[in-house]
């Protein structure tokens, strides 16, 4: 039975009332952002009295952690900016057992200097393939090291972008400390995103293997606006990993917003994946009731 999860920034409070919120909801697992009202977790700040406090916090609440995000733009073409970010990446790999999970995720990043998600020329270049490629294997093998194991989340406008890019780097880094994040709307663009099980049976036809978490949220055209979408989540404070809403010909809604096939998605996810759980994202806690009841309603028509 597949387990229903979201990302714990969706809740912009402290540790605790964060916690009981997502409970209250029914959830009954998280994927972990680091960003609490009350509790420094930015870069250089971590500790493994601090991880303690959050995997109590949650563990108490019976929301056990699933994952950690850990999203950054690993190339970003700063050379200082993308070592500063792969640095903190790095932090949280250490410590992520503490936070009682192995798992962090990040995408693979952009080599667009203006944007995390935009697309630029470079990334589909040999020399971008080459400089994520050795960036990826600094991460694998920092998570072999302390117990821990990096999830990379294919997004078709980063570096890793396609389901061909993200079993060459499965090839190339024949680690034990990477696997995947399944997110299946992460696959389409403007060419694709007609032939729903075309995508959705090549995705978990050829990587469901290495899929370790999920995500659900949607798909759809974006329509005459092309420009990078960012949602009010209600929190100043909000990361822009939790505001992004897609950028150019597609949009990125909360789950059943779009046009995802998502009884196809979640009976090739049970039947490939059924212990692999489900975050939802990408939208605002007054929206949470909604999706998470949208999600539970297919999972309980098949029985998954």
């Amino acid at each position: 039975m597949i387990q229903v999860g979201i990302f714990s920034g969706y809740f912009p409070y402290d540790l605790k009332t964060t916690a009981q919120k997502a409970r209250e909801l029914g959830f009954n697992t998280v994927q972990l952002d680091l960003h609490f009202k009350d509790l420094d977790l930015t870069a250089g700040q971590i500790t493994k009295e601090k991880a303690k406090l959050v995997a109590d916090t949650f563990r108490d609440n019976n929301l056990p952690i699933s994952a950690i995000s850990g999203y950054t733009n690993i190339v970003h073409p700063d050379p200082d900016h993308r070592r500063a970010n792969v640095d903190y990446l790095k932090e949280i790999i250490r410590n992520a057992r503490s936070f009682g999970t192995p798992y962090v995720i990040s995408e693979s990043g952009t080599f667009n200097p203006d944007s995390e998600w935009d697309s630029d020329p470079h990334n589909k270049t040999e020399d971008a393939y080459e400089q994520v490629r050795d960036v990826l294997a600094e991460l694998a093998q920092e998570a072999y090291d302390h117990g821990s194991i990096f999830l990379l989340e294919t997004y078709v406008n980063n570096v890793i972008g396609s389901v061909r890019e993200t079993v060459r780097v499965f090839n190339d880094i024949r680690s034990p400390g990477i696997e995947l994040l399944m997110d299946p709307t992460n696959y389409f663009d403007a060419s694709n995103i007609d032939d729903q099980a075309g995508v959705l049976n090549e995705v978990f036809d050829t990587l469901a293997d290495k899929v370790r978490v999920a995500h659900a949220k949607d798909v759809k055209r974006a329509g005459d606006d092309k420009s990078e979408k960012h949602a009010d989540i209600g929190d100043d404070d909000a990361l822009a990993s939790h505001t992004f809403r897609g950028v150019g010909e597609i949009e990125l809604p909360a789950a059943g917003l779009g046009s995802l096939d998502y009884e196809l998605y979640l009976q090739r996810l049970a039947e490939r994946n059924p212990n692999a759980p489900l975050i939802i994202e990408h939208l605002d806690e007054s929206d949470i009731p909604r999706a998470k009841k949208f999600i539970d309603d297919i999972l309980r028509k098949y029985s998954i």
